[in-house]
């Protein structure tokens, strides 16, 4: 049995999830038969395990995805989806975040873009990396009130520390002079040294015309579109009206 002041040196060192793994190990009685390597092992596995959760979840909290259950083994592979699975198995791996590439995923509305973007990133999560998410009208909305009230810099240096950005529903509205100049930063303090995931209803091939601006145009497409996974999603749309944890 522990003693009281271990017990209390263990809350202080915030050591939970190996205190409770030894309560737990005190009414297994099968436990006992086992040597002192084997009892310590189990009690730092427990803790490390721990504290591998409690940083989950917080990454997680961080990004503030759009679909929280999002996850790789959801996502679905049906033949009009014309989705490889080769490709999901080799992002799953999250070696594009390590090597600061990116992500674009387009197609028709309700083929599923959003969800394996935060399937994407909640994995890179899961993999020890920091992610935000991001509507590409909230993010243009949210840089041009930091404008206003003098944080810019601040925000998009916030965004430019994260590992992964989602960049979802890019294209669904016409973009003003200032949002391509705010695309164009933002992506700037990404390039090569950052992942960027996103998501489009218009096809890669029409992204420079939306842009209009031929030269802002061209340096957008530049960063984005070189070095980058590309996913085109096709079918019917796959929207239901129930909730599940399976890929909407």
């Amino acid at each position: 049995m522990l003693n009281e002041p271990t017990i209390e040196k263990l809350k202080a060192l915030r050591l939970d999830g190996l205190l409770a793994a030894w309560a737990q190990q005190q009414k297994d009685p099968n436990v006992s038969a086992l040597g002192f390597d084997e009892r310590l092992g189990m009690l730092i596995d427990a803790e490390w395990i721990g504290r591998e959760n409690k940083r989950i979840s917080r990454s997680l909290k961080e990004a503030k995805l759009r679909i929280t259950e999002a996850c790789i083994e959801g996502i679905e592979y049906p033949a009009k989806r014309e989705l490889d699975k080769a490709i999901i198995r080799q992002l799953q791996t999250c070696r594009w975040v390590e090597e600061h590439q990116s992500v674009l995923i387009t197609g028709a509305t309700g083929t599923g873009k959003s969800y394996i973007a935060c399937a994407l990133a909640n994995q890179a999560c899961r993999k020890g990396f920091r992610a935000i998410y991001r509507r590409a009208p909230r993010l243009f909305d949210e840089l041009k009130l930091a404008r206003a009230d003098g944080t810019y810099r601040t925000v998009l240096a916030r965004i430019a520390r994260v590992d992964v950005l989602v960049l979802d529903d890019f294209g669904v509205a016409p973009i003003a002079d200032q949002e391509r100049n705010d695309l164009l930063e933002v992506l700037e303090d990404r390039y090569g040294l950052r992942s960027t995931i996103v998501t489009s209803q218009l096809p890669t091939s029409s992204w420079h015309d939306y842009l209009i601006d031929p030269t802002l145009a061209d340096a957008i497409c530049d960063r984005l579109v070189n070095n980058a996974h590309r996913i085109t999603l096709k079918g019917p749309s796959r929207r239901r009206p129930e909730k599940n944890h399976q890929e909407p």
